[in-house]
């Protein structure tokens, strides 16, 4: 912005002052007007609404504010969360004739709340202000326009297709020159695989529309959470219940209370709780990395573990006791004087599940703790085992692999 004159005045108070202090009051009519006149807004979640929406909002009337008061022409940098919003949108599915006329709506009312006090003698300054406004909504409207369309251009680029291409040769597991052969792509020397279930929003529980726009919200979250981290664009499959992302490592590997971090960070970003299971692989190893990683997340989810970041070293007991083998069956029928006492099985794994916490288990299961120590001396009258003695512990963890291994009762939170 480059300062060219004196701040403008209407209704005897500087304007820029006044668009400040109405901001919040205005953003608010501003959304209600946008959810009655427009279909495509009124579709969006409300939680987009009153986060994204509205925050664009305000910063519009920011910008504006900055213009009126120091008479400054708009540049690149001031409209860049414009041009953000315009792309997100984009992806969302919302045409861009809507998201204009929502910038006109915005105009128009800022508009009439700045000259609604106007008196005569501010006519000059009246004009002024309009010659402001038009010159904001022509800048708005060729921003927001191309990058609207700039995103739709991205979504749509053959280097989408080309990336898929890539991804799914390194599934099937080409050989390296093959893969760039075919695909014109050359793979990276080495892959951070993730594989990701996710959570669903509350918002794509709504009927109509919501639903869709909030899961793609969700899963481009994921995408901006996790593509800084990458040196090439990184390989995704991704559904609203989660998938497969590839990202490309430079020569030092990450370290994993990094990688925590990164999935923490995702969950965050994208609302929604992620179980994620990770691995490095060179391209010739990723598909016996995927098929391991798909195994971790069975195996923690069916353990009834939390939400987080899930290496193949986290469940190597859980991993060794599910293949077959003759030992599964005994170690199953360790618990079967449980068969008929779920709430038995289930306060049992839970109670290990929190390291043996009573208080802990008590308030996941909205139990009192002695409820808790009563129920584990039961498994313990009923078995034989106690969790509280050591030798028994590894025991009683192992039969509760083995009873999920074997599909066996209801072992399982």
């Amino acid at each position: 912005m480059t300062r060219t004159n004196i701040p403008l005045r209407i209704g005897g108070r500087p304007v820029a002052a006044r668009l400040r202090a109405g901001a919040p009051k205005l953003t608010r009519e501003v959304l209600a007007r946008l959810r009655a006149e427009l279909p495509a807004y009124a579709a969006l979640p409300a939680e987009e609404l009153a986060g994204d929406i509205a925050e664009i909002t305000q910063h519009t009337l920011r910008v504006f504010a900055d213009v009126v008061e120091g008479r400054l022409a708009v540049g690149d940098v001031d409209l860049a969360p414009q041009r953000a919003s315009a792309a997100q949108r984009a992806e969302e599915g919302v045409p861009l004739d809507a998201i204009l006329t929502a910038y006109q709506i915005g105009v128009e009312m800022c508009w009439r709340e700045t000259v609604d006090r106007a008196r005569p003698e501010e006519l000059t300054d009246v004009l002024a202000l309009f010659a402001e406004l038009l010159q904001l909504q022509r800048a708005l409207v060729g921003a927001v326009a191309a990058a609207y369309l700039d995103a739709r251009r991205f979504l749509d680029e053959p280097g989408r297709g080309g990336r898929a291409a890539l991804l799914g040769a390194l599934l099937a597991g080409e050989p390296a020159a093959a893969i760039t052969g075919r695909t014109g792509l050359r793979p990276a020397a080495r892959y951070l695989v993730l594989t990701l279930a996710l959570a669903a929003h509350p918002d794509e529980a709504r009927p109509g529309p919501c639903a869709a726009i909030a899961a793609r919200r969700k899963l481009r979250r994921l995408r901006q959470a996790l593509d800084p981290h990458t040196v090439e664009p990184m390989l995704t499959s991704l559904d609203p219940d989660g998938g497969l992302a590839l990202l490309p490592i430079g020569a030092a590997a990450p370290g994993w209370p990094d990688v925590r971090a990164l999935i923490a960070h995702a969950a965050h970003e994208a609302d929604t709780p992620i179980t994620a299971a990770a691995a490095l692989a060179e391209p010739a190893g990723v598909p016996d990395v995927v098929e391991r990683n798909a195994e971790v997340l069975r195996l923690v989810r069916g353990g009834g573990r939390g939400p987080g970041l899930y290496l193949f070293t986290d469940v190597l007991l859980d991993y060794q006791l599910s293949r077959p083998s003759a030992a599964l069956p005994g170690l199953a029928e360790l618990l079967t004087p449980l068969d008929h006492k779920p709430e038995l099985l289930l306060t049992l794994e839970t109670y290990l599940t929190h390291g043996r916490d009573r208080r802990a288990t008590a308030a996941t299961l909205h139990l009192h703790p002695n409820t808790v120590d009563y129920r584990i001396r039961r498994v313990t009258t009923l078995t034989g085992l106690s969790p509280n003695r050591v030798t028994d512990l590894h025991q009683l963890n192992a039969a509760l692999v083995a009873r999920r291994s074997l599909g066996v009762g209801d072992a399982g939170a």
